[in-house]
């Protein structure tokens, strides 16, 4: 067990993101206190979160170095705020997507918290300038936006408060290193951050290519997860360009002019709604119907794959 006492964190929301950050703290050796409002929900999560890393470890992709049952005795459950944020280093807050909640939230831990606590957001669309502003610790306030599922999928994307201290944004940098997450840090906050910007040009072309009648809903997906998702899966855009040609200034050279042409062809904003969605939703629910059984079983699918692909990953990454 001396291998695995670091720090104590504090995650505030027990819900799916919350624990899932639970876990990957406590794989790294960090002392967890989980914070919910109601007992029986804190007390559900550590049950969950038992059934997950004995299960995780069943299968062989358990992280970190300590057993479950050592893991386990890292994460507390709590149901006093007060209580809860004593001796934390960084609180990780997990609650609902509104921001009115989360507002309140971090108003309450503003009003807590010393000098030196970091408040992190696991916010997917909020921008910090909404969230933050007005409390006395803005400077110690950041956006840490995981990518679900995040025990499997590294990406954080850090994104700071125009008041934000620099050494805040490094400081959470280094933690999600140190857990063994993949953050990037933004420079200045922007709608919709990074991961759901490059996402959400793909969905809208995607969008478009449906409704002009070029592809249907089921080969779109198979162009991303039978092409361009096989390469994206261990390296970026820039890279695959890079190697594409004789490096990234002489494919600009070779193909700037189609890039530009095709660029210049994408139609306008869709509306995601009426017909396409129609269609499109009718496409996804046969294939996988959307009740909690086929969905939950579809995820796990999902999880199972992706938790392979974290481990490849690993195994072949050279940097």
């Amino acid at each position: 067990m001396s291998d695995c006492k670091k720090g104590s964190i504090l995650i505030v929301g027990s819900g799916i993101v919350g624990r899932s950050w639970a876990m990957v703290f406590a794989s790294a050796g960090y002392r967890v206190n989980l914070y919910d409002v109601v007992q029986q929900q804190v007390t559900f999560a550590i049950e969950n979160i038992r059934q997950q890393l004995n299960e995780l470890e069943r299968t062989g992709m358990l992280r970190g170095t300590c057993k479950p049952e050592e893991q386990m005795l890292l994460i507390s459950a709590c149901s006093d705020l007060a209580q809860a944020v004593e001796g934390a280093i960084h609180v990780q807050e997990c609650v609902p997507e509104n921001l009115e909640l989360k507002r309140k939230v971090f108003q309450e831990l503003d009003d807590l918290i010393n000098d030196d606590v970091i408040l992190s957001s696991s916010t997917s669309c909020l921008l910090p300038s909404k969230l933050f502003s007005g409390l006395k610790h803005v400077k110690q306030c950041i956006v840490s936006h995981p990518v679900n599922p995040t025990y499997y999928v590294p990406l954080v994307e850090l994104v700071p408060h125009p008041e934000t201290h620099p050494a805040v944004l490094e400081q959470t940098y280094a933690l999600m290193k140190d857990i063994g997450q993949s953050p990037v840090k933004l420079t200045r906050e922007i709608d919709g951050f990074v991961l759901n910007r490059i996402q959400y040009a793909i969905i809208g072309e995607s969008w478009r290519l449906v409704n002009d009648g070029i592809l249907s809903p089921e080969d779109v997906d198979l162009v991303m997860s039978a092409g361009l998702g096989m390469r994206y899966a261990f390296m970026g855009p820039f890279e695959t360009i890079h190697l594409n040609a004789e490096g990234l200034k002489n494919y600009c050279e070779r193909y700037d002019v189609g890039m530009r042409r095709v660029s210049s062809s994408f139609g306008p904003v869709p509306e995601f709604s009426g017909e396409v969605m129609e269609k499109i939703n009718q496409a996804m629910s046969q294939r996988i119907p959307p009740d909690p059984e086929h969905l939950n079983s579809r995820r796990q699918w999902r999880d199972s794959c992706l938790a392979a692909l974290a481990k490849l990953n690993k195994e072949i990454k050279s940097d």
